[in-house]
């Protein structure tokens, strides 16, 4: 047990339900005092002593392997995320190919979807109680036996076996999506924890972008099959060969967490015992957390408006730039790349900013803008417009991602990140299917224009939610009485010192040094 743990069982065995701070607290003259600390300004004495009563001062660390760890989990879900749209980008050429249908070619989209929602609540369990390490272990064993499946399947006759092998990827997204709340808190300080998880999750939209990007440039529109599954196999080969070798990364390098935590909050969060621990209990208490509950439906309608967007996005473009599929592909890079922007500038954004709410109704609102005006330049006959407001929608579409995990975790602390990181995805994979399905009937129905303004109605339905939401930065809180608790301590101990000499800090006129009389 390290030196961390071992200070948290003695607190915990020698609490008596009375703080120190409250048997040995100092004061002068019967006074409290307000301390000055910029942002730590707003705590007041009362919280602080609040919050010594429930846990002791920790020493923290921050780690220069904890950019490792974040690296090895950023390329282990790009590679998850990339065969994602394998299938879907070029859907017309897998349709000629398997001889199947449209909603068929959607399926190998939508199963990572499908796959979400039973098997998250599970996962989660497994998260809070086996932690990081054993997830990323698990799920990138999936991934890498998935690849390898669809390796044996570039024939024309072997849909169910391509369609097996893709269901044992989407189930390996499971023990990737939640995680890049988890990793950051649990490595990252205060002042970067926005930050590592905006790059957490930047390394799933650049598989995405990956997705997008290549499967039009390995595998062309030809009419020879033999040409065609030849093709094919390279690309599923190039799959299975990165996806083994991060497997092996995490094996090899990927630890569970540093020796000290990085900031107070997650100090905290190591003292409670795990037998006080309820998984339900956690669940049901946030179902009942309004603040989040309204977060859960807008962050769903949101991400999943832009999960319908990149299944459909072949078809959608095809229809108005006929034989355009490698366009289609760098039009979804386009959107992607812009939402790493996004995703990157949001997290340095909200790391200096603390402004979480805000930030995130103004991305949301930015991102129902950018879907009405990509919905109404798409069939202007014009591709540069159409890769223009493209990257405007990714900017702020894609920018959203991190933003909603982040201010999950802050309206929730001190529920695990996992739990609250993967009630959002599940959301999104939810109304990802419905909207799928919902659009590409309307499409068919009543074309692209109409099944484009049908997603920036609930966008505009998930802005409003966002301004309902009451911020309670309850992370920030928990840090910023820490570092009231810290500075408070060490000027009762200046004070201590200096009052054997005559000298003492007046608390009644200017904060500086008097003699005391």
């Amino acid at each position: 047990m390290g030196s961390q743990e071992e200070l948290c069982h003695d607190w915990m065995d020698s609490h008596d339900g009375s703080s120190p701070s409250q048997k040995n607290r100092g004061t002068f003259g019967g006074f409290n005092r307000h301390l000055g600390l910029g942002d730590a300004g707003l705590i007041t004495d009362s919280s602080i002593q609040e919050n010594t009563q429930l846990f002791p001062l920790m020493e923290t660390k921050l780690y220069k392997r904890r950019w490792v760890m974040l690296f090895i989990f950023c390329v282990y879900s790009m590679s998850n995320a990339m065969m994602w749209l394998q299938y879907g980008i070029i859907s017309n050429i897998f349709k000629h190919f398997y001889g199947i249908g449209d909603q068929a070619i959607n399926w190998l989209s939508m199963i990572y979807f499908l796959t979400y929602i039973p098997l998250i609540v599970p996962v989660m369990w497994l998260l809070d109680n086996r932690g990081l390490r054993e997830l990323m272990v698990v799920g990138s064993a999936l991934n890498c036996i998935g690849t390898w499946i669809k390796t044996s399947t570039a024939h024309p006759d072997s849909f169910p076996m391509t369609f097996l092998g893709q269901f044992v990827c989407s189930v390996a997204t499971v023990y990737i999506l939640g995680i890049p709340s988890k990793l950051a808190s649990v490595w990252f300080g205060q002042q970067e924890v926005s930050t590592a998880c905006a790059i957490g999750v930047l390394g799933n939209q650049m598989g995405i972008a990956i997705g997008f990007l290549i499967p039009p440039i390995l595998v062309p529109n030809v009419d020879d099959v033999e040409e065609l599954a030849h093709h094919i196999k390279i690309m599923f080969y190039i799959s299975a060969g990165v996806a083994t070798i991060i497997f092996i990364l995490v094996i090899i390098v990927f630890q569970e967490k540093p020796e000290l935590p990085p900031t107070q909050a997650q100090a905290q969060a190591r003292c409670i015992p795990p037998e006080s621990y309820s998984y339900l209990a956690s669940i049901w208490r946030l179902l009942r957390n309004k603040p989040f509950m309204l977060l859960l439906v807008s962050y769903g309608l949101n991400v999943g408006c832009f999960y319908a967007v990149s299944t459909l996005l072949n078809r959608m473009i095809i229809e108005h730039y006929p034989g355009e599929e490698v366009n289609a592909g760098r039009v979804g890079l386009t959107i992607v790349i812009a939402g790493m922007v996004g995703s990157l500038i949001c997290g340095v954004w909200l790391d200096k900013t603390k402004t979480y709410k805000q930030t995130t109704l103004a991305v949301y609102v930015l991102s129902l803008v950018g879907m009405l005006i990509y919905a109404s330049t798409l069939n202007l006959g014009h591709l540069w417009v159409v890769f223009l407001t493209a990257g405007v929608l990714g900017f702020f579409m894609t920018g959203y991602l991190p933003l909603g995990f982040e201010f999950a975790v802050e309206l929730t602390y001190p529920e695990s990140e996992g739990t609250s990181s993967g009630l959002l995805n599940c959301s999104a994979q939810i109304f990802g299917i419905i909207f799928t399905i919902a659009q590409g009937k309307i499409i068919d129905g009543w074309g692209t224009l109409a099944g484009n303004i049908f997603l920036c109605i609930f966008l505009l339905i998930g802005s409003i939610m966002t301004g309902f939401i009451k911020s309670e930065l309850r992370r920030q809180n928990a840090n910023l009485q820490a570092t009231g608790r810290s500075v408070s301590v060490s000027i009762s101990s200046m004070v201590s010192s200096q009052s054997r000499e005559g000298i003492g800090l007046c608390i009644l006129c200017c904060n500086k040094y008097c003699w005391v009389i």
